[in-house]
């Protein structure tokens, strides 16, 4: 009796488990849901969140009605940090982090110890593959890029994880992970530290790399670049689809206020010119092209690499650009925005079908957002009786106020070292050198400038890191841009509907970076694999994208994420 005692559990045992396999299979409460092939993630650059459906009269079947009638759709998303710039806005996207965390806080800072302003993702220890493929300064319109003293790039800055780190990590770097944009820092900061990222060289015409990605090109890389595809564009004209009368701008083509680029012009249509023109790439940029062009390389990254053909999630990310260099130009109330809008809907429906097509959309999670809003130009809300203007951060030093306080200090030189949006850089080694107290002349020029016309906000570096400041909305998104190491001496917030145009000499027509609702406001949309159509109101925040791929995938999420999973998508994603 005590020896069959001892067999019965063991028996009862392999009773349980036969039961197991020869009953219908079931799913086990600790089992997950299979996980898509290929998560796609979407960014278009300067998308503020009343976009999409603002010129939706437009749209075809299958790019933004795919997204906005069959995908969960949150209207109501805010970034919650200060500087809503390009890098800032995707390195948030991909870490789910406020820029105090991920280090991001700007598109470029001031390096103190070598005492030159940095761009952002610059590492001179890893070279572009491409010789010659760096920034061609007679070709680009982006002067953020101007300050970059080389062409090597790599994610080295950002300070935390990514989705696509976690993903790699996770699946033991089988996982395939990319990026790509026609922005180096917007493949760049998608990618992560783990991926893969190529974009677009204005000055060769081609995609590229650097050597912390690649030692090589693929093949497959130098035979897309040989074909030349920037070149079909040669000779022929950016012109509307429709005509003018479909239009809510339609007779609104030119206004004095709308930035005319040599060459480009203000009206319809806009010709790129000869292949071999000094403009020529810059003008792909500045059109739909640009994210026509992006839609190409990826799709030959995807057909190449492999993406999406086996049992391990792959990632990719695709940043489209284009809107925002021509919201920067016309502003997102012109009839080139809206023509725009039009094309990327062509666009998105062309990559969806191709998804579709090679992976199925039932096996990709697609999620779409912005890297941050976009405000309307002072000339489009004068005429509106919308008070606005802009602002010239040249002439602080000059001022009656700085003068008075170089005078109290018995500093005769310059006060004030450089403005390097939104930062302002005082001149420390002439404070340290007049035996000055650092915090106490910083507080003091905030104290002045914030009696500027035009100036909202200005606050010291001293007293956010002693945390020295009123708790108000726009104190805390200035204090989660904070990093005490790459951050200006003071942080300078202008009024609603003031901007800074003057752009190392070139005049743009609007400018973001502000943490004014038009620059924080963007959508976020998840579709595909059997996320259903929704519409939520409720706010969310795009730092909350990444928690929630990285929940809906059972991974980790990234290191410094401060957002939370979405309920509505994982409701779905656990069949509720």
């Amino acid at each position: 009796m005590i020896i069959v005692r001892k067999i019965l559990p063991s028996i009862s045992c392999v009773v349980a488990a036969l039961l197991l396999i020869c009953s219908p299979a079931q799913s086990l409460p600790w089992e997950e849901p299979a996980k898509p092939r290929l998560v796609l993630q979407i960014t278009v650059d300067a998308l503020r969140a009343d976009l999409p459906m603002r010129f939706a009269r437009h749209y075809g079947e299958g790019g933004w009605r795919y997204l906005l009638d069959q995908g969960t759709h949150y209207v109501y998303a805010q970034y919650q940090h200060a500087n809503t710039e390009t890098v800032v806005g995707h390195a948030s996207l991909s870490t789910g982090a406020y820029p105090a965390d991920h280090g991001m806080v700007a598109n470029v800072w001031l390096d103190r110890e070598a005492g030159e302003l940095r761009y952002n993702i610059e590492d001179p220890a890893h070279r572009l593959l491409t010789a010659g493929g760096g920034v061609d300064k007679s070709r680009e319109i982006d002067p953020t890029q101007r300050t970059a003293r080389s062409d090597g790039r790599s994610p080295g800055a950002i300070r935390v994880s990514t989705f696509g780190d976690e993903l790699a990590s996770h699946t033991g770097g089988r996982a395939k992970v990319f990026a790509v944009s026609v922005k180096d820092r917007g493949a760049v900061a998608m990618a992560g530290h783990a991926g893969k990222a190529f974009w677009f060289s204005k000055a060769t015409g081609d995609f590229v790399t650097s050597d912390y990605y690649y030692e090589r090109y693929p093949a497959w890389v130098e035979a897309w670049n040989a074909g030349k595809h920037p070149q079909r564009y040669a000779n022929s004209e950016w012109k509307l689809a429709g005509k003018a009368g479909e239009y809510l701008f339609g007779e609104a083509d030119d206004r004095s206020w709308e930035t005319d680029f040599p060459g480009w012009g203000r009206i319809f249509p806009h010709a790129y010119g000869p292949g071999d023109g000094k403009y020529f790439t810059t003008f792909l940029t500045l059109s739909p092209a640009g994210d026509e062009l992006t839609l190409d390389f990826a799709k030959a990254l995807v057909e190449n690499e492999g993406l999406g053909r086996d049992a391990v999630t792959d990632y990719l990310a695709i940043s489209f650009s284009s809107t925002d260099y021509i919201n920067h130009l016309f502003g997102p109330s012109s009839l080139e925005a809206e023509e725009n809008q039009r094309r990327l809907d062509r666009t998105l429906a062309e990559l969806f079908r191709f998804i579709d097509r090679k992976v199925g959309l039932a096996n990709t999670l697609v999620v779409l957002s912005g890297d941050h809003g976009s405000p309307e130009v002072p000339g489009y809300l004068k005429d509106l009786g919308i008070e606005a203007g802009y602002f010239d951060p040249k002439a602080l030093d000059r001022q009656p106020a700085i003068e008075a306080l170089k005078k109290r200090f018995g500093i005769g030189e310059e006060l004030i070292q450089t403005y390097f949006h939104p930062y302002l850089y005082l001149n420390r080694e002439l404070i340290r050198q007049r035996g000055l107290d650092q915090g106490e002349v910083e507080r003091a020029v905030a104290a002045e400038l914030v009696k500027f016309p035009g100036v909202a906000l200005a606050v010291s570096s001293d007293a956010l890191l002693k945390g020295d400041v009123p708790d108000t909305w726009q104190m805390g998104a200035v204090l989660r841009n904070h990093d005490p190491d790459r951050s200006g001496d003071i942080y300078i917030v202008f009024a609603p509907h003031t901007f800074i145009n003057d752009f190392d000499g070139l005049r743009v027509a609007a400018t973001h970076g502000s943490p004014w609702r038009y620059d924080t406001h963007v959508p976020v949309i998840f579709a595909g694999n059997g996320v259903g159509a929704a519409r939520i109101t409720r706010p969310v925040t795009p730092y909350d994208i990444a928690p929630t791929l990285s929940a809906y995938l059972g991974i980790n999420p990234p290191s410094g994420a401060s957002g939370t999973p979405l309920p509505e998508v994982m409701g779905q994603r656990n069949g509720k």
